[in-house]
């Protein structure tokens, strides 16, 4: 988990620095707001699934899952009401740009994770 939000801090902040050389500060900073849109709500997440909780049961990891979940979402519309709200100058294809870009490094993330899964299930079955 954190390797992935590592992962997504690299990417946002790397998109964002091309962004604000090629098109200037405006259009960086806002690709960095998307990223950190996205970033902090998976880093909740994250934080709920790790926490050590009393009941170490399946049923517990799901309900804290379900909770991450819904916190996510909410801390996600929340970020982006307040960026659109008290960010001016604001470049909203940037924004989403920054935000796109670092929730697909989570995609990328999970069908790698699935190709080492299958290489190391197709090496051990031989």
């Amino acid at each position: 988990m954190l390797k992935l939000l590592v992962a997504q801090t690299v990417v946002g902040v790397v998109l964002a620095m091309a962004l604000w050389s090629i098109y200037g500060y405006v259009v960086g900073y806002s690709a960095l707001l998307g990223c950190l849109v996205c970033v902090i709500p998976n880093a909740f997440l994250a934080l709920r699934l790790a926490v050590p909780r009393r009941d170490p049961g399946a049923k517990a990891l799901v309900q804290a899952a379900y909770i991450g979940e819904l916190g996510k979402l909410a801390l996600t519309v929340l970020f982006f009401t307040v960026v659109f709200t008290q960010v001016k100058p604001l470049s909203p294809a940037a924004l989403f740009a920054g935000f796109i870009a670092t929730q697909m490094v989570t995609l990328a993330g999970l069908l790698l994770n699935r190709e080492q899964e299958q290489d190391t299930s197709n090496s051990n079955g031989s």
